[in-house]
């Protein structure tokens, strides 16, 4: 989610230049960098409540879509912000603010759920492959991957989709917010969280306060990405089978 949305997608439309540009082993490194950055800048948040349910909607998602939860990393963070992030190299930021828009844990799980369609959907390397298309991309990207280099760090993590106030949001989010939200609508269905809450979820992130019109933002508007998660609906109630517990 990036400011008042989930950073980072529904697939209509390309999502990026392809992936050719920039390795895979390439971007897990640099989201690596990324993340080591924000943990060193940003405190862990100590509300215990919060980060149990982040581990356990996570634990619970990475589980039902095949992937091994002791590899994943998702830390709660201090900040009133209503954001959180995914970066390559299997990590997860929320931000305090984010626990006043979701509610409960079904809402939580969308938010999840999204930001590990990103990783899911290697967008932080559609972005970074898109960067290294222009002169400024390139040096970016040539600094940061010089070993020790911390130059554009701020730049970097806002390209892998770390949020606003991190750097750069690339003209491809839009839809790659609308492609994790169509993923992560299954990934919260599969892990017997119910999918209607993700339209929960963005009912209160409008009524949370006034967003620019979707002409002047990077990002879909709340109406927009509701339309998509209700046209994604019935084959996400067809996965879904309520958790026990």
């Amino acid at each position: 989610m990036s400011g008042t949305a989930l950073v980072g997608c529904v697939g209509a439309g390309q999502t990026g230049l392809g992936l050719g540009l920039v390795s895979a082993e390439e971007v897990q490194q640099l989201g690596l960098k990324s993340w080591q950055q924000i943990r060193s800048e940003t405190p862990v948040s100590r509300n215990a409540t919060y980060q149990r349910a982040l581990q356990q909607v996570g634990t619970n998602i990475l589980g039902a879509v095949g992937e091994n939860p002791g590899q994943w990393e998702m830390v709660v963070f201090q900040g009133q912000e209503a954001n959180a992030f995914a970066l390559p190299g299997n990590k997860i930021g929320v931000y305090e603010g984010m626990f006043a828009i979701a509610k409960n844990v079904d809402q939580l799980a969308a938010v999840v759920g999204h930001e590990i369609g990103h990783n899911q959907a290697q967008h932080a390397r559609e972005r970074l492959s898109s960067a290294q298309a222009t002169s400024m991309g390139q040096q970016l990207l040539g600094a940061a991957l010089q070993i020790g280099n911390v130059g554009y760090a701020n730049e970097l993590a806002g390209l892998l989709g770390a949020g606003i106030q991190y750097g750069l949001i690339l003209p491809y989010s839009r839809n790659q917010e609308l492609e994790a939200d169509s993923i992560g609508l299954l990934n919260m269905a599969r892990a017997g969280y119910d999918p209607r809450a993700s339209v929960q979820l963005w009912q209160n992130m409008q009524a949370a306060g006034q967003r620019a019109p979707e002409f002047l933002s990077t990002h879909p508007a709340p109406d927009s990405r509701i339309a998509a998660l209700e046209a994604k609906m019935p084959e996400a109630m067809s996965l879904y089978n309520p958790r026990r517990g």
